[in-house]
């Protein structure tokens, strides 16, 4: 008779604790049948097997062994289908209108499809990756300071340049969901789960949750997660001895990977893993001893590749130019409101578009959308499965992110309850001051999604386990589920028409105007609220270079140079102030000398060969102004209001005047 002992966890130790022999392949085999019993039947601490159980759990369930990472089954086939179907069904507004543009979030599907183009450049130019001129000339961007995802533009190249930046962009945004799903569903049936309609379930949450639908009408970098899964099972994996070096590497490589998707995600899952390996190594510190020098030794070959390989682009990013010391205090105070939590999302189909706006900063960021069926389920799961130490520090680490989530102060359905928040002591610190805190409700999604496999294995289990009940608990179960995640089942995207590409840009007459020495000067310049000369410049696979920038470049106050936070905009000039005031619908000031003086020196300093007026909201306003500043009327040339300002600035003598 064999005594194998079990962690709290549910994992075998596959040792014979009374004396020491050779491990089989067979023993192997046994102990991992039997750790997957375990990780639904935590309280079993100690079994007693004898090689005839042994038989009857394989004669029982012949396909509780784990199934192999290469050989795919039809149901593997058919879970990963699923979340390709489900990923184009969310996507399908975009791919059905190719002149269509995300409604909630067109700013930053311009901004992706700029660095789409920036990606694309980089291999077939050969420019500097970190860094471009592209825009905000002549302060420029700092690409590490900014999500540039280089991870994917530089894979995507083919597809930029064959068929644009605006089609390569519904390609990211559709494969990070799809690969989001495969990798969630395939390291939970792998690693953790053993039923693979457990893994589907948990990987379904994971890759669809209303936060993720949220992010995905504008971010495509945050619900690029399909690195995630891998990188938690890969530092588990750290506590397996004489391995340090393979797994400190292979871990190493996905942490470089991921940190040019996104670092906000790796930092947020980094702090989540941290979390749960220090409470695992007090549960198991007396059972497992071992583990702990094997996992050091292993994260510290991890630490040493990853810092060797990010020392230079981090320093870039916190350093380089245009770098900034953390978000805007504005940005910083975004928590989620409490009532959020068991409220339904506007993207989910029991959503309702008037509520979500009210407890949330915009359909961006709808991050805490877990309606009252999942909260439920969720916090059931846990005190069902409380004796297993894993399921009980994924729930208390879920509730943490969601205290941090709710900013400095505590909101409740949308009325500053006064209360602070246990971000008010945290929103501060380095490297924190970068982290929005409603996106750490965000990074509960997974811990919810593992605990629904975990919980639904456990069902599995029973359901094999206890015949007599099986009617039962799988309508239980089914219902329990059924109720938590029918009414969160995201919807399509919403979708706008989209301004096109003016003929300008695409027959190339800009060239005529700019060069290396000169930009374009769009009315008004590029911010969040009129993002479309990024696209223009992106069309032009960023030959065509211009002033102003929707990106996160450091705040330049005259009033306090110390500050430099982030703002969404290049600092502010007179010329882009003036005509920014007048799109918005302010009154249109006295055209003086003086403003007069000013737009010329704000020419000079941008290098303007042209300034260009597309057709919208106030144009003729802002023609007739600009007009009067340069003292000519423009031509209309391409689908565009054109200046040609050249003469103005390379000629330092020329003095406007009205009428010049």
């Amino acid at each position: 008779m064999t005594i194998t002992g079990f962690d709290s966890t549910g994992q075998s130790t596959g040792e014979n604790v009374l004396r020491p022999r050779q491990v089989t392949a067979d023993d192997n085999l046994d102990a991992e049948l039997l750790a997957l019993r375990a990780a639904v039947t935590p309280d079993a601490a100690v079994t007693l097997v004898t090689p005839k159980e042994v038989a009857e759990e394989q004669a029982i369930r012949p396909d509780r062994h784990r199934p192999k990472w290469r050989v795919l089954a039809w149901r593997d086939v058919l879970a990963i289908a699923s979340f390709v179907a489900v990923a184009l069904l969310v996507t399908a507004p975009l791919w059905l209108n190719l002149d269509h543009e995300l409604r909630d979030d067109p700013q930053d599907q311009a901004f992706f499809e700029w660095m789409l183009a920036h990606g694309a450049r980089v291999l077939t130019d050969g420019v500097y990756p970190f860094f471009s001129d592209r825009m905000n000339y002549p302060d420029g961007v700092n690409m590490m300071a900014n999500t540039s995802v280089l991870a994917v533009s530089l894979p995507l190249t083919p597809i930029t340049l064959l068929f644009g930046p605006h089609v390569a962009f519904n390609v990211f945004l559709t494969c990070a969901l799809a690969f989001t799903g495969a990798s969630w569903y395939l390291v939970l049936s792998r690693r953790f789960v053993a039923s693979r309609l457990a893994a589907w379930v948990g990987a379904l949450f994971c890759t669809f949750a209303p936060s993720m639908i949220s992010h995905a009408g504008g971010h495509p970098n945050i619900v690029s997660q399909f690195l995630v899964p891998l990188i938690i099972w890969r530092t588990l994996e750290l506590r397996v001895p004489r391995r340090a070096l393979r797994n400190g590497l292979i871990l190493a490589g996905l942490l470089i990977w991921q940190a040019f998707l996104n670092l906000e995600i790796l930092f947020m899952t980094a702090v989540g893993l941290g979390l749960y390996c220090l409470i695992m190594a007090a549960v198991r510190r007396r059972s497992h001893p071992g583990e702990v020098l094997p996992f050091l030794r292993g994260l510290g070959i991890t630490a040493v590749t990853t810092l060797a390989a990010l020392a230079y682009p981090l320093s870039v990013q916190f350093f380089g130019p245009q770098s900034y010391q953390g978000l805007a205090e504005f940005v910083r105070n975004f928590g989620a409101d409490l009532a959020s939590f068991t409220a339904y999302s506007s993207r989910s189909v029991a959503g309702n578009g008037a509520v979500a706006s009210m407890l949330s900063q915009n359909p961006a960021e709808e991050n805490a959308f877990f309606g009252w069926g999942l909260v439920i389920l969720f916090f059931g799961l846990i005190l069902w499965m409380r004796r297993n130490a894993t399921v009980v520090a994924v729930g208390a680490i879920a509730v943490f992110f969601a205290a941090m989530s709710l900013g400095p102060r505590i909101y409740l359905n949308g009325i500053n309850t006064g209360i602070p928040g246990i971000w008010s002591i945290m929103h501060s610190i380095p490297v924190l001051d970068s982290a929005v805190p409603t996106r750490w409700a965000m990074a509960i999604a997974p811990m919810v999604g593992i605990v629904l496999a975990l919980g639904c294995q456990r069902a599995a289990d029973l359901v094999r386990s206890q015949p007599h009940a099986r009617g039962p608990v799988r309508v239980a179960m089914i219902t329990a589920v059924a109720m938590a995640l029918v009414p969160l089942a995201p919807t399509p995207l919403q979708t706008t028409p989209m301004d096109p590409v003016p003929e300008f840009v695409t027959t190339g007459a800009w060239r005529q105007y700019v060069d290396d020495e000169h930009t374009v000067v769009s009315l008004p310049l590029p911010d969040s609220s009129y993002p479309d000369p990024l696209r223009w410049t992106a069309y032009t696979g960023q030959d065509m270079r211009i002033a102003g920038a929707y990106a996160l470049l450091p705040n330049q106050n005259p009033q306090n140079p110390a500050d430099r936070s982030a703002i969404f905009s290049p600092p502010w000039r007179p010329t882009s102030g003036l005509i920014t005031s007048i799109r918005q619908g302010n009154p249109i000031p006295e055209v003086t000398d003086a403003r007069r003086e000013m737009t010329l020196a704000d020419l000079r300093f941008w290098k303007a060969g042209v300034v260009v007026l597309t057709p919208q909201a106030r144009d003729i306003e802002m023609l007739r102004t600009m007009s009067d500043l340069l003292g000519f009327r423009p031509t209309w040339t391409g689908g565009v209001w054109l200046w040609d300002v050249r003469h103005l600035v390379d000629k330092p003598e020329v003095v406007l005047a009205a009428g010049s």
